[in-house]
Parts: C-alpha cells; sequence; structure tokens
C-alpha cells in the first residue's frame, strides 16, 4: 500500500460514520451512562479559527476514550443561534437573519465535521428552531405561572399562592421578592376582588414579572444591552452610546433561589476560581436594614442595608444612587442644575464602568439632611455614582472611619470622619477595625458582637430596621428590544398581562419588513402586521435574551425529537446531568448561573432529577494568535526586512500570516493581498528573504491572525491538527499558536504508519510473539495514556505516545500483539487513522468505537536488572548492572570482588560500602 495520505483517509472514514451514524447514543443501555457536552457556538459568519477546537478536540478524546471504557456516551452538538449580530447583520443587508443563520451553521457543521468529532448529530439542536423554542417559551410560562414559597425554600405553582390567598388572605404569607411591592388584603378582600384586580395583586409574587428596571439602553441598536455588551459607556458592537434608562422590563427572580445557588456549589466538581466568581456574584451577607428620616420631609424614608451596623455612629452622610425615587424631592432649589448635570452624566456610564471607577471622587449634594436614628445628628444627603440603584437598596450609610471609599469621599468633600472604636487609627486611611470598645451611645465600652446584637434589637423594637441576610445578585432582566429572539409569549388584555395557552405555543416570530425598532421607539416586532393573540389581544414586543435557549439546551440533548415533552422522563432520569462540561471562564457568572437557576426551578416542580446540571466543569484556555509583521519606510511604499528595519525609520503593519512561512513573507502573495500594496518593493535580507516580525497575540480578523483549520487540514490532516492542539500545553493554560510546529505532529504520524506499513511499503503486520521490550513499551503507554486522560492531562499523553512510537520504532516493531492494542490507545486522538488501521488489522469497518481499552499488566514493567551508580566518599565513577533480586549483601560482595578501589581509591580499604536496593552504591574509603 502506498504512502500515508491523511487527507483520503479522512474523508473516507467522515462518510463512514454519518452513513452509519456510528456515534449515535441510546436513552437506555445496561452499560453506565457519560455525558460530555461543549457550550454550543454562536454560528458567526467568520466560522472558526483554529483556537475554537481546542475544548472540542479535548472533549471529543474523553468521548472516545470513555466508549472504549464501556461507557454509553451522549455527546451532542448544536448552535446557539439567536443573537445581535445576525440581527445587526440583517439590518445592514436588509436579509432574514434566519438565512443567515443557516448558512453559518452549514459552514460550522462542515468545518467541524472535517475535525472528526464523534457528535451524536441526530441530536443536533438550534435554539432558533421553533420547535426548540417552543419548549423556551413553555419554560418561561412555568416561571410566569410560578411563585417562590419561603416557608416550603422552593418553587410552587400559582394555584397553591391562589389558594392561600382564599382561604387567609396575604397576611402572614412568606414569598420571595420585594415586599414593598405587595399589598395586604383578606381573604373576603380577595373574594371581592375583579380579575384585573387579582392579576394585578398576583403579578409581584410571579417568578417571571414586569417592572420599572434600569437598564443600558443603546438608541443606536435600539435595544437593551446586558452589562458584558458595555465597554466604556459603548456599546461593544458598533461602538455606539449606552445609557441607564429606566424601562418596564421583564425579569425573572433569580434572587429567590440566591442560597440554594451558593449552597449548590458545594456539591459540584467545579474550578474553584469559577465557583469564588458565582459567590462573589451572588455576594451573601449579614447585616441589617435601618431607616433614616429626612428633615422637612415626613414622608421621606431612606432605606439602607449594612454589614455593619455597629459603625452607626460614625455614619455622617448618606450617598443615594443617582436614579434613587427619592433624589427628585430630596433635592433643593439651589441644588437642581448641579444635581441633573450629575445625572445626566451618569447616564452615560455603565454599571460596570461605575463599579470598577475607584480612583474617580465624584458626587453632588442635594441640599437636604438626614438624621442619624442613634445619635440625632443632622447628615447630609449626597448622590455619587458609585452607589448603584439596583443593588441592596439604592442607598448608603457613609461611615469615613471604617470604610476607605467613604473616606476619600469624605476628605475630598470636607465631611465629617467620627470614630467609633477606641483602636481605630484614622488618621491616614480608614480603619475597619472590629477590635476594640465602642465610643459612642448605647454601644458605648462594649464589644463588636455585644454591639452588634444592642443595635439590632434597639431597630426592631423602635420599628426602625431589623436584622437581615442580603444579597448582591439582582433579578435577571430577560427583554430584549430585538427582532431575533423568542418572542414572549405574554399579550395583554386591559393592560394587564397574560400567559399564552401552552397548547398555542410556539409563538412563531412574525415576519416584518425591516429588524430596526419603529419610528416611534417600539421594538421591531411593532413592525409586525395583524401580530394579535386571538385575533385582538397586543402582544408582547421584547424578545428573550441570547441566553434563555442555553439554559436548557443540554436537558433536550437527551430526547430532542420529543413533540409532546421538553424532555421525556425516562430519557431525563437515565442521562440526569451532565457528567463532563467544557468552555470558557467567561461565562461563569451568565450562562453558567442562570443554567443552574432554571435547573433549580425545574426541579422544584418535578421536571428534573440531578440536583445539578453540570457535575464537572473545566475551562479551556486560549490559543492566541501569532501575528506577524512587515515594516514600511514612512512615506513610502517600500518594506524592509526584520533584520534591516533599524537602518530605518518604519511603521510596523499587521500582515496575513497565511502568506508568511516560518516568519519569510512570499512578496509576491503580500503584493495580490491588497490594492495599496501591488506597487511594494521590498529591502531584503542579503539572502535574498523578506523576514518578517512576530508578536503573540489575542487571534482575530483585525490583526490577520486567524489561523483557518481547514487550510492546515488540507495541508497535514484532521489527525494532525487535532494532535498539535493538544500537544501545544495544558488544556487550561492559554497557549501561542505556531502553525511551524504541524510538521513535527504530522511526521509522527507517518512514523506511526510505517510501524504498521514498514518503509511505507505494504501492510506488514506479524503475528509473532512480542519482545519483552515491546511489552514493556506497550505497558507503559497504556497506563500513562489512561492516567493522564483520567487527569485532562492531554499534551503529556501525546509526548507519550510519541515516545512509544520512537522506542517501538527502534526496536523494529511490527507484531500484532503490540500493535492493535496500540492503535486503541492512538484512537481517541488520531481518530481517521485508528480506523484505518484498525480496519487492515482484520476488524470490521468503523468499530473501533466499540474495541476496549487495553488491560495494564503491571508485570510487563518489572525490570530483570537494574543499573547500580557507584560512587567513592559521594562522587560517582561507575555504572554496574546486577539482577533485580539481588540482595545488599551480594551487591557488597560484587562491589568489592572488582578493581574499582584500585582504580579511583588508590588501593585504599573501603570502611563501608552503602547498599540502597535499586538506587546505587556508596563506597566510604
Amino acid at each position: 500500500m502506498p504512502g500515508y495520505h491523511p487527507q483520503d483517509i479522512e474523508k473516507k472514514w467522515q462518510a463512514h460514520w454519518k452513513e452509519h451514524n456510528t456515534f449515535k447514543a441510546d436513552n437506555a443501555s445496561e452499560k453506565p451512562k457519560y455525558y460530555v457536552l461543549d457550550m454550543f457556538p454562536y454560528p458567526s459568519g467568520a466560522g472558526l479559527h483554529v483556537g475554537h477546537p481546542l475544548g472540542y478536540i479535548a472533549s471529543d478524546i474523553v468521548t472516545r476514550y470513555k466508549r472504549l471504557q464501556g461507557f454509553n456516551v451522549l455527546h451532542p452538538m448544536g448552535f446557539d443561534s439567536f443573537g445581535l449580530p445576525a440581527e445587526q447583520y440583517a439590518i445592514q443587508t436588509g436579509q432574514h437573519p434566519e438565512k443567515t443563520t443557516r448558512e453559518n451553521i452549514a459552514r460550522y457543521i462542515e468545518q467541524l465535521s472535517s475535525l472528526g468529532f464523534s457528535y451524536d448529530w441526530s441530536r443536533e439542536v438550534r435554539t432558533s428552531d421553533p420547535s426548540y423554542y417552543k419548549w423556551t417559551q413553555w419554560i418561561f410560562l412555568k416561571l410566569f405561572n410560578s411563585w417562590y414559597n419561603l416557608d416550603t425554600d422552593r418553587a410552587e405553582p400559582l394555584k397553591t399562592l391562589l389558594d392561600k390567598f382564599a382561604e387567609g388572605g396575604s397576611r402572614g404569607l412568606r414569598a420571595a421578592g420585594d415586599e414593598e411591592e405587595r399589598h395586604d388584603f383578606t381573604a373576603g378582600q380577595w373574594q371581592m376582588m375583579s380579575e384585573k384586580q387579582r392579576l394585578l395583586a398576583v403579578h409581584p409574587y410571579r417568578l417571571a414579572y414586569q417592572s420599572d428596571t434600569y437598564v443600558n439602553w443603546c438608541a443606536g441598536l435600539g435595544t437593551v444591552l446586558s452589562n458584558d455588551e458595555v465597554k466604556d459607556g459603548l456599546s461593544e458592537r458598533g461602538g455606539f452610546p449606552v445609557e441607564r434608562r429606566l424601562m418596564p422590563q421583564w425579569n425573572l427572580r433569580i434572587t429567590a433561589y440566591a442560597d440554594r445557588l451558593l449552597q449548590g456549589l458545594d456539591t459540584i466538581d467545579w474550578p474553584e476560581a469559577v465557583k469564588e466568581m458565582q459567590r462573589n456574584w451572588i455576594g451573601k451577607s449579614i447585616g441589617a436594614e435601618v431607616t433614616f428620616s429626612v428633615q422637612g420631609h415626613e414622608s421621606a424614608q431612606i432605606k439602607v442595608y449594612t454589614t455593619r451596623v455597629d459603625t452607626i455612629y460614625g455614619a455622617t452622610f448618606l450617598v443615594l444612587a443617582p436614579e434613587h425615587e427619592l433624589v427628585k424631592e430630596l433635592t433643593t432649589p439651589e441644588q437642581q442644575e448641579t444635581i441633573q448635570e450629575y445625572i445626566d452624566a451618569t447616564k452615560r456610564r455603565s454599571e460596570r464602568d461605575r463599579m470598577a471607577d475607584t480612583k474617580t471622587v465624584s458626587g453632588a449634594f442635594t441640599g437636604s439632611y438626614g438624621l442619624n436614628p442613634f445619635s440625632g445628628e443632622p447628615i447630609q444627603i449626597w448622590i455619587a455614582d458609585y452607589v448603584l440603584a439596583g443593588y441592596g437598596t439604592g442607598a448608603v450609610m457613609a461611615v469615613p472611619s471604617g470604610d476607605q471609599r467613604d473616606y476619600v469621599f469624605a476628605k475630598h468633600f470636607d465631611l465629617p470622619i467620627v470614630q467609633v472604636v477606641d483602636q481605630q487609627q484614622i488618621e491616614e486611611q480608614a480603619d475597619p477595625t472590629k477590635e476594640g470598645t465602642y465610643l459612642h451611645g448605647l454601644i458605648e465600652g462594649k464589644g463588636y458582637k455585644e454591639a452588634t446584637q444592642i443595635l439590632i434589637q434597639e431597630l426592631e423594637q423602635r420599628g426602625i430596621g431589623k436584622g437581615k441576610t442580603n444579597f448582591r445578585i439582582r433579578d435577571a432582566i430577560f427583554g430584549r428590544q430585538r427582532y431575533w429572539g423568542e418572542p414572549i409569549p405574554i399579550y395583554y388584555k386591559d393592560g394587564v398581562a397574560y400567559g399564552v395557552a401552552e397548547a398555542d405555543l410556539p409563538l412563531v416570530l412574525p415576519e416584518i419588513d425591516e429588524y430596526k425598532p419603529t419610528e416611534t421607539g417600539e421594538p421591531p416586532l411593532g413592525r409586525a402586521k395583524d401580530w394579535k393573540y386571538k385575533g385582538q389581544y397586543e402582544y408582547e414586543l421584547s424578545t428573550m435574551p441570547g441566553w434563555a435557549g442555553s439554559s436548557w439546551y443540554y436537558l433536550r440533548y437527551m430526547d430532542p425529537q420529543n413533540n409532546e415533552r421538553f424532555v421525556g422522563q425516562e430519557a431525563e432520569q437515565y442521562w440526569q446531568n451532565v457528567d463532563l462540561y467544557l468552555g470558557g471562564a467567561e461565562h461563569a457568572t451568565g450562562h453558567l448561573l442562570y443554567s443552574r437557576f432554571w435547573h433549580l426551578f425545574l426541579k422544584d416542580l418535578g421536571l428534573v432529577t440531578a440536583a445539578e446540571p453540570f457535575q464537572k466543569l473545566i475551562n479551556q484556555g486560549m490559543i492566541l494568535g501569532r501575528s506577524n509583521f512587515v515594516y514600511r519606510i514612512n512615506g513610502t511604499n517600500t518594506f524592509v526586512t526584520l533584520g534591516k528595519k533599524d537602518q530605518h525609520e518604519t511603521t510596523a503593519l499587521h500582515v496575513d500570516v497565511n502568506i508568511v512561512n516560518n516568519d519569510v513573507l512570499d512578496t509576491e502573495a503580500f503584493k495580490k493581498w491588497r490594492p495599496d500594496y501591488a506597487s511594494a518593493e521590498f529591502i531584503l535580507e542579503d539572502d535574498g528573504r523578506y523576514v518578517s516580525g512576530w508578536e503573540v497575540e489575542k487571534m482575530s480578523k483585525g490583526k490577520f491572525n486567524v489561523v483557518s483549520p481547514d487550510v492546515l487540514v488540507d495541508q497535514y490532516g484532521a489527525d494532525a491538527l487535532r494532535l498539535y492542539e493538544m500537544f501545544l500545553g495544558p488544556l487550561e493554560q492559554y497557549k501561542p499558536w505556531n502553525t511551524n510546529g504541524m510538521s513535527g505532529v504530522a511526521g509522527f504520524l507517518k512514523k506511526l504508519w510505517r510501524l504498521y506499513h514498514p518503509q511505507d511499503g505494504d501492510f506488514g503486520v506479524t503475528d509473532e510473539a512480542p519482545k519483552p521490550a515491546e511489552l514493556k513499551a506497550l505497558h507503559k503507554a497504556i497506563r500513562k495514556v489512561e492516567e493522564d486522560i483520567e487527569k485532562f492531562s492531554f499534551n503529556t499523553t501525546v509526548s507519550a505516545l510519541m515516545i512509544t512510537v520512537n522506542e517501538l520504532t527502534a526496536l523494529n516493531t511490527h507484531n500484532r500483539a503490540i500493535l492493535e492494542p496500540l492503535v486503541v490507545l492512538v484512537s481517541p486522538y488520531a481518530p481517521h487513522l485508528a480506523e484505518e488501521l484498525w480496519q487492515l488489522l482484520g476488524h470490521p469497518a468503523g468499530s473501533i468505537s466499540t474495541a476496549s481499552y487495553p488491560e495494564f499488566k503491571e508485570e510487563y514493567l518489572v525490570e530483570d536488572t537494574v543499573n547500580y551508580p557507584v560512587a567513592i566518599n559521594g562522587k560517582v565513577r561507575e555504572q554496574l548492572q546486577f539482577p533485580a533480586t539481588a540482595t545488599a549483601a551480594e551487591i557488597e560482595a560484587a562491589v568489592r570482588a572488582t578493581d574499582i578501589l584500585a582504580r579511583f581509591a588508590e588501593g585504599k580499604e573501603a570502611k563501608k560500602i552503602i547498599v540502597v536496593p535499586g538506587r546505587m552504591v556508596n563506597v566510604v574509603v
């Protein structure tokens, strides 16, 4: 047979796998289950670059290995296909987002298939498919029709709430949410309410509810943006100005699950850094809520939450968020212009910018004064953008002696700083110490714990506060003013929100003439003609955010063709949850948190079995691009090579890495690359080459350092690309890409091929008995590959396989007893080559996935002889070989019988001979 030609082999096996559904998983099996999942991609028009498949290759290796271990493996793939990029492209081109999304998905499938991933494509899902988002809408309706009962600590259908209202009214009812949004009523009053009044009374209890919420409004894009989509006050996409605006929005009450989301982190095998990010985002704190009255405003009360109520005697001013509802009322006429200017400036800053900016000191005095509830002292009321309306109460009591930010603020605006504890040192900065005794009022002379208890008890007795556990996390804004997203299944009758009947799902996106907001500022869905529920009721015009469909997709993979249920009960009970999830750490407080929230909710309703959606999580690192640069002499179209650039004044320009080979520029290709370079001239190295510069950066189109996997697959083969991406380094780390390294891995695969095809000739595997050295090399590899895959240490496995092939090549190994199990070891990494060799070894075509992982046998690693370094007075002088069974006495006698002492100790006698079994001999003279 001729030499190794990966392109032919790989196309053959990819076609075979597709035709025979080789990787189709069963929803019932006597085998143990193992569910491996990648965070599914958003299909952009640019397709994949070599950085994207890193996690996919790792998960595929584990998948194939687990099949060899005897597991029934589920390894699906789909597409997160709703989103802003497709909508923006639709606005620019007039093409329907569905068309461009479908084309992009086809491109992704082509690329993913070319890399030999063992996906069960029969389970593919697309979040923009109505058959999928029907169930996303269904889950939303479940949230809309549920409340959170604090007595049972779980979500329940609204019917249980309505029964309580009918029996005893609302008094004494403990439900998650904002108590101030609700009003009390008796059972009799409930019976007298109209339908509309009842719905309005119930709305503040729902887990999916509508309220006026501060959002990031981007007029240029005509939509609300998440904090992740805003950078320095501008939209990440398009660079349009973003401002904070109060708008009616749909929200999901994730805050009800804050404590359970925290507790669940202790039960899952995730990177500690990700768990800590979620803990910080949830932000549990134990403290007190305190009410401050306002001079001259009897009805105005400012509630603050503090974790240090013990410092309340040091509260010397109050700070409100610029958006706080009382700002307008409390601003005096003299301060109106200053306050309004400050509010306008704040609107142009995102919450993230405001939180991150710890250096700038800014604020504005409202002109009003609050009263410290314990000292009775009047204290100024300010606004400042470091206080956020959506966090806590939107107000803080400032204690500059104990908080550094308050300290800097007080110094900047010349506000009082009052010491509260005798051991505080506040001459140069705030001191948050809890040591010592307190100096004022009710807690004078007390320690921290006693002072805290006294103050909380006093707050509760006077009705001006209470002890409270608080969370930083806020309810999740669920609406987007976009077209390309799931329609929210809500309609309005008499101004009240109703859920669409489940039987009427999916609520399909209507056709519209343009994909931008209407002239009157409504979302794009406002353009839909005659789009009404039952022909008469107006639909909600917002769509769901991008994370809606991705919060439960792992469940749909379990049973994607089920038309009667979002996932069949038997399928869900069999697969339960994801055993291994691979994806980016950037999703820690977005997708990963929302998925856990949705899963807990579905579990509360008895719809899923497992406590958590993803049992083990691995974050793959990023593959960085290796950029290349050319050096243009300023004011000319002449480019000077790296070695001579210091002789001229130049500007470094990125150049397409695909026309650079080993940092040598293809000058003719460069002239064809862009029209303005067609007349380029070059000053070359003395050997006639143009050598470019290089730098490691993030891989992106703008830096021209994107390497397409298609090019490398065509040149080296998919197996080589898979091996090389794993060989680059530990999976979790950032790694620079260098195409030059591909040739080494390709050479390894050719060397592997030659073990089975000596000199690239005919298939030459024999049935001769294996030699001990061959068995030793094989079984070292069996143990190493197994240990490394179990530890997800893929780079070291590739190294071990390379060493094994080198050893077997040196031993001139061609026998089946060694080379057949070797194919199985290689198959998770280089599946196409492995399938080809497996068939040539006489097995049915495409059957290596059902092979068994080779059994490791320790006996083959036992050494017959041991090399002993022999040292004289600590300095190694000789190497001697002894049987592995030799005793210390036998080794000592043998050393004395040699001429080592005569040669290296000038004939002196040995005072002592120390034998370290299996290690060395030391002779003392």
